[in-house]
């Protein structure tokens, strides 16, 4: 029997599979302390993209919702997450600033970081882990998983081996963005990436897709992993990783220990059902099994983005031909593992050429960029035909002769004009325009208004099929008028 560590996810992955990363520093607060005192190892919080999304769409400074947060957990390390060339933009960031982002990340406190980068620019990786040492942090090392002929056990157990091999480096991490992993193909991969961990630890995040996810960490701890990712159970399942209250049922009926408080699990649960429910985001999901998702592989966040987006333009009817043309994009482009930049490119790529009718008619600089080799070097060979397609569009001759730029530190702060670092990562990737709406808004709140009553369900039931524009309603502790 294993001693297992479970890892939280609620505040990160969770939130950005089912909540479109819109959980506000308020939305968790209330419950931030229950969380730091369950017995998690550490505590996911944050990334660029969510920086992104918290400043555009719901006005809050990323920063400052930040410190609150971190504040309110000071017994479990805080864990941040970077693409090693990127932060937020699908496109390249200079090195410079993916170091400021690092080293700002640690001065708010976070002190666990995961780096991942799909094309295993494992340089990039190492440098990072260099800055985020300089401050004593946990740095994990991502293996980016997915399914394909080029991603074999031997291409994996090499990026182990380089990985393991930087001392700044302290565990691996097995992510399985779309939820493929099954108990015959873990036998042979995880093995592969043990020898060539050099005794480091391996953690396991599943995005449970496909429904199997909890099956599979039970499988992966009998293969010697003992490190899972989880979160609440609201925030849990479908496109986000298995629930903790199941995995941790499932760890003591298998014989296994594990320092989470199961006490602690309802409120937290409680809390995030109330919040989502009022948010009117989605809680308590499930996915069922579904081939085509596997062939795919778009993951689960993803997905919904590409759903929604079809939905404006009324195209619903077509989510199957699309998914369809990113299981062929993806083959043509020599499979890119499909998490960021790589899933959106592949899945972009594949609407265009599904509602255009015309395929690689328009094609999207970034794509031009993966295929020039701008992100590194492709997995697998890109189909030659496609290749030349894409290099000899009519967009390729300015993308090629504008290759990204790496500036110096001084020379960003003088383009943006600050020496504020917190104040030059915002405005390196946020339009001013945001930056400006996002200080006007004021202070994070530190709350949120739980908008639950049987009144007003009635009320929401009653707009639903009332033709009337307006409802109101009248009683001894409510008087309620609603309209569309």
């Amino acid at each position: 029997m294993a001693h297992i560590e479970l890892l939280d996810e609620t505040l990160r992955d969770g939130q950005q599979s089912l909540w479109g990363m819109r959980m506000q520093a308020g939305m968790a607060l209330p419950v931030t302390p229950i969380l730091d005192q369950t017995g998690f190892r550490v505590i996911d919080l944050t990334g660029s993209s969510m920086f992104e999304v918290l400043i555009k769409y719901c006005r809050e400074n990323p920063w400052e919702g930040l410190d609150l947060l971190v504040e309110s957990m000071p017994n479990t390390p805080i864990r941040g997450g970077m693409r090693s060339n990127a932060s937020v933009t699908f496109g390249v960031t200079p090195d410079a600033l993916m170091d400021v982002w690092m080293r700002q990340l640690n001065e708010h406190g976070c002190r666990s970081f995961w780096v991942y980068d799909v094309l295993f620019n494992i340089d990039k990786m190492h440098r990072l882990a260099g800055v985020a040492k300089q401050y004593g942090s946990e740095v994990a090392g991502a293996i980016m998983f997915t399914l394909s002929p080029v991603h074999t056990d031997a291409y994996y157990a090499d990026k182990a081996d380089k990985l393991s091999a930087c001392d700044d480096i302290d565990t691996l991490l097995l992510y399985d963005t779309a939820g493929v992993l099954d108990k015959e193909r873990m036998q042979t991969l995880i093995p592969a990436i043990r020898d060539k961990a050099r005794g480091k630890p391996i953690e396991f995040h599943s995005n449970n897709i496909l429904g199997l996810s909890g099956k599979a960490y039970c499988d992966a701890i009998e293969l010697g992993i003992n490190i899972l990712h989880t979160a609440s159970r609201p925030m849990a399942n479908s496109s986000s990783v298995p629930s903790t209250e199941s995995m941790v049922r499932n760890l003591e009926m298998l014989g296994h220990t594990h320092d989470i408080d199961s006490s602690k699990l309802a409120p937290v649960a409680e809390h995030f059902e109330a919040v989502g429910k009022a948010a009117g985001f989605p809680v308590n999901q499930h996915n069922e099994y579904n081939v085509l998702a596997s062939q795919h592989q778009i993951p689960g966040g993803m997905l919904g983005t590409m759903r929604e987006q079809l939905k404006q333009h009324n195209l619903s009817h077509r989510i199957d031909e699309v998914l369809e043309e990113t299981a062929r994009v993806r083959k043509e482009l020599g499979y890119p593992g499909m998490a960021t930049p790589f899933s959106q490119l592949v899945g972009t790529q594949a609407v265009v050429n599904t509602v255009t009718g015309k395929r690689y008619e328009t094609i999207p600089d970034e794509v031009i960029q993966y295929v020039a080799g701008y992100y590194g070097e492709p997995a697998g060979p890109v189909d030659p035909d496609i290749k030349d397609r894409i290099l000899n569009h009519h967009r390729a001759r300015h993308v090629l002769a504008h290759p990204p730029e790496d500036p110096s530190l001084s020379d960003l702060r003088k383009q943006y004009g600050t020496q504020d670092d917190d104040e030059l990562i915002l405005r390196a990737l946020i339009p001013e325009a945001d930056l400006e709406k996002m200080r006007a808004a004021g202070p994070v709140k530190r709350d949120f208004p739980l908008l639950s009553s049987p009144e007003l369900t009635l009320a929401q039931r009653l707009l639903k099929v009332a033709k009337s524009p307006a409802v109101q309603i009248e009683s001894a502790k409510l008087n309620l008028s609603l309209r569309r």
